[in-house]
């Protein structure tokens, strides 16, 4: 049996699983509770942080029969769509992007769902669609048929149409602290019967960036190696191709000690090891806050 990548199977399917976005989930939430329904919602923020699996779950949500802050799963309509999600249409925009695209879209609108009461349009990478495309979706995010809602996501909202926007309920997404990620990756590790360090864990959750789905697909890397409790952080740099803290440390303390020599070495190891690009971030930032070294001082070996 094939290999079922972490952030796959571990991708959250009901609001009580989802880690961060506190205050999305809670709106969310409420709106269901009370009925209040959108027909158009925007997702918006970095990548990584929940808006494609907040949209699958509330596309399910929306049609649960017993919704009570959070999804049932065993109503009829939770069944149907553990079986079959006919009713929830996914589009990739990066490549269905095009006016043709949408005005197919445009037209099956109007046709009514299988089974669910309403029929949910995800429209991932939004601000991929071009020009055309957003034009021919305008008329139909404005008034579109009572059985239908649009979830659009996008990591760039600032290319789509003020026209689009005005037309949705829009929801910021955040980067995940780190602390909560960290929590999620242990969860995982338990649920997989495996250990690592709590160094190696730590490290990880520091340097996805604020994006869980980063975090999920590193530490699969990471387990990748084979090494379990042995892994070391230095493991995970190296997996990574990051310098280590040590190393950037003593980088700095041979700059303003003008120990040129150590400087040229490390910039050797730096360059062989595939940090290069690192490094310079390093001497700009050097260079920005003390100045060049004067070429007479440059002790060159």
């Amino acid at each position: 049996m094939s290999y079922t990548a972490l952030y796959r199977k571990y991708r959250p399917n009901n609001f009580s699983n989802v880690v961060g976005q506190e205050t999305t989930k809670s709106i969310l939430i409420n709106s269901i509770n009370n009925n209040h329904i959108f027909h158009a919602y925007l997702f918006s923020g970095p990548r990584g942080t929940g808006k494609t699996s907040i949209a699958k779950i509330l596309a399910h949500a929306v049609n649960c029969e017993n919704f009570k802050d959070d999804i049932c799963n065993e109503c009829n309509t939770c069944k149907f769509l553990a079986e079959n999600d006919s009713d929830i249409i996914e589009i990739d925009a990066a490549s269905n992007n095009g006016v043709d695209e949408i005005r197919s879209l445009r037209d099956n609108v109007k046709i009514m769902p299988t089974f669910c009461k309403y029929k949910i349009y995800i429209i991932d990478e939004v601000h991929m669609l071009s020009t055309g495309a957003f034009n021919a979706l305008l008329k139909t995010l404005e008034e579109p048929p009572s059985h239908v809602i649009f979830i659009l996501a996008t990591t760039e909202v600032n290319k789509i149409p003020i026209t689009i926007l005005s037309r949705c309920q829009r929801y910021d997404f955040k980067l995940i602290d780190p602390t909560q990620i960290e929590d999620r990756l242990n969860y995982i590790l338990n649920n997989e019967s495996l250990k690592l360090n709590n160094n190696v864990v730590q490290y990880i959750a520091l340097n996805c960036g604020g994006a869980m789905r980063d975090a999920i697909n590193i530490l699969d890397q990471t387990l990748s190696l084979g090494k379990y409790e042995n892994t070391s952080v230095e493991d995970v740099e190296n997996l990574l191709g990051k310098i280590s803290k040590e190393l950037v440390i003593k980088f700095f303390e041979s700059l303003i000690n003008k120990d040129y020599k150590s400087v040229i070495e490390m910039t050797n190891e730096y360059i062989n090891n595939g940090n290069v690009w690192y490094l310079l971030l390093y001497l700009r930032f050097y260079t920005d806050y003390f100045g060049l070294p004067e070429k007479s001082n440059i002790k060159w070996m």
